[in-house]
């Protein structure tokens, strides 16, 4: 039922997130090009990238919460995983225009209407601010990166709202570029970690809240047991891991005994989040092509 009631809050999260976002953005063309503002137009044309994130991100948790069939038998969680991916790249290749977009201001700044940045900007803060509050307890990675997506937001509206005030009292215009440029390398800095962590799941790494040797010294103290090899874990999209093991056996006599050890086995292993285990016991007289 956790679970259940977690899928559809995701969901509603990111259809609410996608619906402010992209309503933002169109509000950002028009004012940007109201106040004459470049770096509100830039912030517009990054919106509108992340807008068509966060709708291929609502598609993509949708997909996810499929369940399994013969096509992927696992079911959908991963591509809540591609997600992520797909929208940390577009927010390295947003961050990277918004610095192309900074230089060049830096080379040739322009005079802006600093009373409707300013107005735009406390907007821009509380749009993106509650969008990312919304999203800031989310679980899944699809979730997190898109939450960084929308603080990048915030951080640069909050830069747009210091130089707006700023420009009201004096003509610094080098000001937004060099905030912008500061914050996109923050914030570029924390997606290149959070991509890191992606890929890693991708290429199914040993989750870190789970450690695999533990979890054989834990089935090997078990009476019964001679061994395990071919131990495996992975994880599906972050939250929900998958476990496989080969289990050797030792001293069965009969099969109330493997039947005892088998249950020990397993037991041990509800202790941790797997969404799946699949465990291949072998008697000692066995051989194994896999050990």
């Amino acid at each position: 039922m956790g679970h259940d009631h977690h899928k559809h809050s995701s969901g509603k999260k990111l259809k609410l997130v996608f619906f402010l976002n992209l309503g933002f953005t169109i509000l950002e063309f028009i004012g940007g090009i109201y106040v004459n503002s470049i770096a509100i137009i830039s912030d517009a044309v990054h919106d509108l990238g992340d807008s068509l994130s966060l709708g291929t991100s609502w598609y993509l948790d949708h997909k996810s919460q499929q369940k399994s069939d013969s096509k992927f038998s696992f079911g959908y969680r991963r591509f809540s995983l591609l997600g992520a991916l797909i929208n940390s790249l577009v927010l390295i290749i947003g961050s990277i225009y918004v610095i192309s977009e900074a230089v060049g201001r830096l080379m040739a700044p322009e005079e802006s209407d600093a009373k409707g940045m300013m107005i735009l900007a406390i907007v821009g803060v509380a749009v993106n601010g509650f969008a990312a509050w919304k999203l800031s307890s989310g679980k899944t990675l699809n979730e997190k990166v898109i939450s960084w997506h929308l603080m990048e937001d915030v951080l640069g509206w909050i830069a747009v709202l210091i130089v707006s005030i700023i420009l009201q009292f004096k003509d610094i215009l080098y000001l937004d570029p060099t905030l912008s440029l500061l914050i996109t390398l923050y914030i570029l800095w924390n997606v290149f970690k959070r991509l890191k962590e992606t890929l890693f799941i991708f290429l199914q790494g040993t989750p870190e809240d789970i450690n695999l040797e533990e979890v054989k010294q834990r089935i090997e103290k078990i009476a019964g047991v001679a061994s395990s090899h071919h131990v495996h874990i992975w994880s599906q999209e972050g939250e929900h891991h998958v476990f496989t093991a080969h289990v050797k056996l030792q001293h069965i006599q009969n099969f109330e005994e493997y039947f005892k050890v088998k249950t020990e086995v397993l037991d041990s292993l509800e202790n941790y989040n797997f969404e799946h285990f699949t465990v291949q016991f072998e008697l000692d007289s066995e051989t194994c092509s896999l050990e």
